[in-house]
């Protein structure tokens, strides 16, 4: 059951993924390769999430455990994700892709990843910032706390959807042009997780979440088969279940 929010005169503002109507491919300058529809519906969910954080913290009694608890976890499980996210970029995403680079595009491309790698990294320290206001706002349970966990949320958001429109105008034409899909195939291989398994699966139904029917494909057919199975038999009935808790409504898909 959702925790009770301060009542308000006006209806939140709250993002709300896109339902997946929009089966048609969404429009890009470039092919649209598996690397890129990964990058794409992983940014969409991150930006989101960060977005309704911060929104449905402003409604969220300041003293309620439970509700803090729902909130600052589930910050916690997105900042990891995009923690974890920017390090595989890091290792094995932007140097297999400058490898396929034709050389004499090396200094440009170099000048691009070296401008992401710069902005990623002030993002990281926003992320690791936000779990620590969540940390304190778990504690106090004040209204300033959680207040400040908000605007955390807000700023990060902010961050998020400014690193990854320049990630998307600038490397990811790069990723379609100069990435072979078996080359992507490996980065996907080499790369580890430290979430759950249980995180997966609430990951995993967070990008399908509002991603376009082509998208979801590409990343379903993508996952061992062991992954589509646990999402069938448990993981979308587990994520329902958390969205609704989370957000006061279901899924959009």
């Amino acid at each position: 059951m959702i925790s009770a929010v301060f009542p308000r005169a006006t209806t939140p503002r709250i993002p709300v993924p896109r339902t997946p109507a929009d089966d048609a491919a969404p429009q890009t300058p470039v092919r649209n390769s598996d690397a890129v529809a990964y990058q794409r519906v992983l940014h969409q969910a991150v930006r989101r999430e960060f977005r309704m954080l911060a929104e449905l913290t402003g409604w969220a009694l300041a003293d309620d455990a439970q509700r803090t608890a729902e909130l600052t976890q589930h910050a916690d499980l997105v900042a990891r994700l995009l923690l974890q996210h920017h390090a595989i970029e890091r290792e094995y995403l932007w140097p297999t892709l400058f490898r396929n680079v034709p050389g004499l595009q090396h200094e440009c491309v170099r000048q691009v990843i070296a401008d992401w790698t710069s902005h990623a990294a002030l993002l990281d320290h926003d992320l690791r910032d936000l779990s620590t206001v969540a940390r304190q706002w778990v504690v106090a349970r004040t209204l300033p706390a959680r207040d400040a966990f908000a605007r955390a949320c807000s700023r990060v958001a902010d961050a998020v959807e400014a690193h990854t429109a320049e990630e998307e105008a600038h490397l990811l034409p790069l990723l379609a042009y100069y990435l072979p899909e078996d080359q992507w195939l490996g980065v996907r291989r080499a790369a580890r997780t430290a979430l759950s398994g249980r995180e997966q699966m609430l990951v995993l139904g967070l990008v399908l979440e509002d991603a376009c029917a082509i998208d979801r494909a590409r990343l379903l057919a993508g996952l061992p088969r062991s992954a589509r199975t646990a999402w069938r038999v448990a993981g979308r009935r587990t994520f329902h279940a958390t969205v609704v808790r989370l957000r006061g409504a279901p899924p959009a898909a």
